[in-house]
């Protein structure tokens, strides 16, 4: 039986990562600080336990976004790479559109679906919450 592997990185190539194991579907985040980290009106992460991640080339740089989270980012082109939070320990998030073939991994519910800009409309039917969900953060869950 063969192991999953995905992989990505940064716009630049200057940090690359490898994750083991399957992906969970992703989510769409519209938070503020997701917005703001990413420059984006919505980021897609998938959350999977933190020893399946690995940065296989360069090292990111760290941002503490609150008092809860930390971001993993590339200094050099800017790329959001990475979500921790203190209240998921063991879990990280991913951004999706970072690794090599996002195409495979579709999202499959909004978070947060209450600060979106208003002017945005959706019609993927996908459920939608104010907040995180249960499972959100959850290992094999995003």
């Amino acid at each position: 039986m063969s192991e999953d592997i995905h992989e990505g990185g940064c716009l630049c190539g200057a940090v690359r990562y490898r994750v083991t194991g399957p992906l969970p579907p992703g989510g769409h985040c519209h938070c503020s600080m997701c917005r703001r980290s990413a420059g984006a009106l919505i980021v897609t992460w998938t959350t999977v336990e933190e020893a399946q991640f690995t940065i296989v080339e360069g090292k990111p740089a760290v941002h503490a976004s609150s008092e809860m989270a930390e971001r993993l980012f590339c200094s050099a082109c800017g790329s959001t790479l990475a979500f921790r939070s203190k209240a998921a320990p063991g879990v990280i998030d991913i951004t999706v559109a970072t690794l090599d073939h996002p195409e495979n991994l579709p999202a499959d519910r909004h978070v947060f679906w209450g600060n979106r800009m208003p002017w945005m409309h959706l019609d993927d039917h996908l459920p939608k919450y104010d907040g995180f969900t249960p499972d959100d953060h959850a290992p094999g869950r995003s």
